[in-house]
């Protein structure tokens, strides 16, 4: 139970990597907050959890918006007095060259990605301080780090989350506030299986994707849950200002 009754925010908890989180921090002993722009989808999982034992509840949220930001924060406080742990997920991308990507999805995707951790950070920080602190863990990719094609406003937009993440680290550090993230590889998500369903050739477009990582395979949402699960808890309390790079060996060759 390494989040005994530890309060946990997850964004974009209603699918994919951030179910996955929900649900095993939920079963390490955390009260969960589901927040997800799809409120059935974190009402969905928010019963999940429960089933764990977890004090859990849904919030919709649109984490492009601050005053939607600033109301799940506020509303977390007032249901359980404090809030411990915030992991900033929601997230998603398009595929496009920066001449083929229009600015009105540019301008959408970075509101989401990059001023979504923004504005979490801004309004969960305050509280951290005032209680004597807390943890962080933003979503970021390995496009953070190396070019993905035909993802350049994706890969521009988790480039500044890693950025951000180790900004805040310095910022917060004294605060007793720990700011890491995570670096996903190709992961199993219903982002990845909308894409694949779209492309011209389902079967290449997968066994392409799979070829990027040394393993040769897709990795799991609960295989990236499980190292959020590490950067939030107590075992790395040496950690802030850290990217985990969980990949398949993609970024290694």
């Amino acid at each position: 139970m390494r989040l005994d009754d530890k309060v946990c925010i997850i964004t974009g908890g209603g699918s994919g990597i951030g179910r996955a989180v929900c649900l095993l921090f939920a079963r390490e002993g955390a009260n969960v907050v589901v927040a997800d722009v799809d409120t059935s989808a974190a009402e969905e999982v928010a019963a999940l959890t429960r089933d764990s034992g977890s004090k859990s509840i849904a919030r919709g949220v649109d984490v492009s918006s601050a005053a939607s930001v600033e109301e799940m924060i506020h509303n977390t406080v007032e249901e359980y007095g404090s809030l411990d742990v915030l992991v900033n997920n929601a997230g998603y991308g398009f595929a496009a060259d920066v001449v083929q990507t229009e600015e009105a999805d540019w301008d959408r995707l970075m509101a989401v990605n990059l001023k979504g951790v923004y504005l979490g950070c801004k309004y969960a920080i305050p509280v951290m301080r005032r209680q004597g602190g807390g943890v962080i863990v933003n979503t970021a990719s390995v496009g953070a780090v190396v070019g993905i094609k035909h993802r350049a406003a994706y890969c521009a937009s988790k480039g500044g989350v890693a950025a951000l993440t180790k900004a805040m680290a310095l910022d917060h550090a004294a605060e007793n506030i720990r700011i890491n993230c995570v670096a996903p590889g190709t992961i199993e998500t219903p982002y990845h299986a909308e894409i694949e369903a779209e492309s011209e050739d389902p079967a290449a477009f997968r066994e392409a994707l799979k070829a990027r990582q040394i393993m040769n395979r897709l990795g799991e949402p609960e295989e990236i849950a499980q190292a959020i699960l590490y950067l939030a808890c107590d075992e790395s309390s040496f950690a802030t200002g850290s990217m985990l790079t969980i990949d398949g060996g993609m970024t290694a060759q």
